[in-house]
């Protein structure tokens, strides 16, 4: 099997931690191979003669070549950035990726690198993630595109394209595990502690960072529904206490939010009960109970359902110190 050539492609403005991730893993998988083993090619490529990439590095970059696997790192997102003039000076860029994949190359997008790949087309009738912070954002652009907010890595039709920052190991680690091997992909995790056994960014979803839907009807229903978690679910009662219908409340929720009140108390439960697990050490039934679940079995089931992780394991991951 001969080297796989890895191509990234750097701009300005990208994250050169995302430039140099996935090549730094791949030397390492290379070291950890040993000798007469096929290994990896890389280049940072451009088809600019000098590229500034975040923080200011200057990075020293080569024209595009050939290669089996084209990367595109991301880019800042910082909030108020005007996206359409930063992907308008990318056109360059843009051109490269739509190049390659059209020679029926590999084409991978690090989190945001997504909104790049999206410019060149590439992302039309196929599914997709990214940063699960701005998933909503990449499906609003490319409304073609089956965007996965789950997923760490999704591949499909030769591009893949993967979440947030970290998610770049996990597409190395897949890529080392396809051409070098398990046993190297599994001693290359363990050197660079990380974890090759993840599968959903879900677990690291907070929820109190995305954009809140709704209007001042929606946001009173939930505000009652947040100060009243312990309590059962009971429709009428709430559709009395805003003096509506039932059919009325709920028509107005999903019309404003997009879901049922009983799929945002779920939601807001959860994300109680995941604070309690990473700050207290109460026990999960006691959890359970404070978020209005007597019984901790389907307490749990929701939580995996929602989160990806049965409670102790969710603990067990994301625990902080408690006071």
């Amino acid at each position: 099997m001969s080297a796989l050539r890895i191509g990234v492609l750097a701009y300005p403005g990208c994250f050169a931690s995302e430039v140099f991730g996935v090549p730094d893993l791949l030397t390492m998988a290379s070291h950890v191979a040993g000798p007469g083993r096929a290994g990896y090619e890389v280049s940072i490529v451009s088809s600019r003669r000098r590229v500034t990439a975040s923080g200011g590095a200057e990075l020293a970059v080569s024209p595009p070549r050939e290669a089996d696997v084209l990367v595109v790192p991301g880019f800042e997102l910082a909030p108020g950035l005007d996206v359409d003039a930063e992907l308008a000076a990318l056109t360059p860029e843009v051109a490269v990726i739509r190049s390659h994949a059209e020679a029926g190359r590999m084409v991978v997008s690090i989190c945001v690198g997504a909104f790049l790949l999206a410019e060149a087309g590439l992302l039309n009738g196929r599914r997709a993630t990214t940063c699960w912070l701005l998933a909503d954002e990449l499906a609003r652009r490319c409304p073609g595109a089956d965007v996965r907010p789950e997923h760490l890595v999704v591949t499909d039709k030769g591009v893949t394209t993967t979440a947030a920052f970290s998610a770049m190991y996990d597409f190395a680690l897949g890529l080392i595990r396809e051409h070098s091997g398990a046993e190297v992909a599994r001693t290359t995790a363990r050197m660079a502690l990380l974890d090759d056994a993840r599968s959903s960014q879900t677990p690291y979803v907070d929820v109190a960072l995305l954009p809140q839907p709704g209007s001042d009807f929606s946001r009173r229903v939930m505000r009652r529904l947040d100060q009243n978690l312990a309590e059962r679910y009971d429709l009428a009662a709430l559709s009395d206490a805003f003096h509506v219908s039932t059919r009325t409340l709920l028509r107005r929720f999903a019309d404003e939010t997009g879901q049922s009140p009983l799929e945002y108390l779920q939601l807001s439960r959860v994300r109680r009960a995941r604070h309690l697990l990473e700050t207290t050490d109460r026990t999960v039934a006691g959890i359970a109970t404070a978020v209005g679940y007597r019984d901790p079995g389907t307490f749990a089931a929701l939580f995996a359902r929602h989160t990806g992780r049965r409670p102790r394991d969710y603990r067990a991951t994301f625990r902080r110190n408690a006071r």
